[in-house]
């Protein structure tokens, strides 16, 4: 059971292993998407047509008694679910002999929930991982069958992250499969509870930046939301045109030193003005912006935006609303 590119990677590596067969996939309905607003299915269940998997259903709730019926048809030994996007609830958990389980791209109990790549490259952390956990009732509170150690790196953001980490997760959940199906998986270990954290839902209105934060997490936050929900500020008003918001989507920073007469100046200021972007004031030090994407163009270097948006130093501010 999947969704998303993870998803796909993952049933990549089960279907590529010996003496196991899929005897079915359950993906998300497929959604509208494009202009034209086309009908199109997720790439995990576009990748399971591509390998002409026939067994694949799109339930709206895989908990209904008809994707139940199904399932069951299929006789799974095990179900495995990869970013899903639903809740499994009990009767659902319970139907295959050997239980669900799942791929979780965290160190359980650390960022249980929904976005626990993001929470990582928010939080500054040099490794992260992935584990394999026997699924229970609650928030990927189930024991951990495998786990396995990623480092992030200093210039990572969330696709290329999530990207090292579907790899990783497809070879964990290859190699605990595998064990499984020759009864010699370690004994499961119990998360400590005291010890789980919990990463939100991201909302496209968390990509705002807020000046007056440090300069660091400034940084970590434009790769964490890379490439969604991704990070924006607002132009003065006098750079707005009609049916303009003056929205732009910084996509390039560099951290910069802050000149001490102007110390003082307050978060989003525009300190300097150079060749590669203005720099900004934040709530430690300042930051010049290389790349940004203004509404309704393209992305463009530092430089050749300022060409069209002359923002003057100390006078101009960008704003967090």
């Amino acid at each position: 059971m999947g969704s998303s590119n993870a998803s796909a990677t993952c049933l990549r590596a089960i279907m590529r292993l010996p003496g196991l067969e899929v005897v079915g996939v359950v993906t998300q309905p497929d959604r509208p998407a494009g202009r034209g607003k086309v009908l199109t299915p997720c790439p995990c269940r576009a990748y399971a047509i591509e390998r002409g998997i026939k067994n694949c259903i799109t339930p709206d709730n895989v908990n209904s008694p008809e994707a139940l019926a199904q399932i069951r048809a299929w006789k799974p030994d095990v179900v495995v679910v990869v970013a899903f996007g639903q809740f499994l609830k009990e009767e659902l958990l319970n139907l295959p002999p050997l239980g669900c389980v799942n791929c979780h791209f965290s160190l359980l109990p650390k960022y249980r929930g929904a976005s626990p790549v993001t929470a990582a490259l928010l939080a500054g952390d040099v490794v992260t991982g992935v584990s394999v956990i026997k699924m229970g009732m609650g928030m990927d509170d189930g024991p951990v069958l495998l786990k396995q150690v990623e480092p992030i790196y200093s210039d990572d953001t969330g696709d290329t992250l999530m990207d090292k980490l579907s790899i990783c997760g497809g070879v964990t959940l290859a190699k605990a499969l595998k064990l499984m199906d020759a009864k010699k998986l370690p004994p499961p270990k119990e998360q400590e509870e005291d010890k789980a954290t919990f990463a939100h839902k991201i909302a496209k209105t968390d990509g705002l930046i807020d000046w007056s934060k440090s300069s660091d997490y400034i940084e970590r936050l434009l790769r964490a939301y890379t490439p969604w929900p991704g990070c924006y500020t607002f132009l003065p008003s006098r750079f707005r045109k009609k049916g303009n918001t003056g929205r732009v989507v910084i996509t390039g920073v560099e951290f910069a030193k802050v000149d001490p007469s102007r110390r003082n100046e307050l978060p989003g200021t525009v300190l300097e003005v150079t060749k590669r972007g203005p720099v900004i004031r934040t709530g430690t030090t300042a930051l010049l912006l290389t790349a940004l994407k203004p509404e309704g163009a393209k992305e463009m270097a530092g430089g050749a935006f300022l060409s069209g948006r002359p923002l003057e130093p100390i006078k101009d501010m960008l704003l967090s609303e």
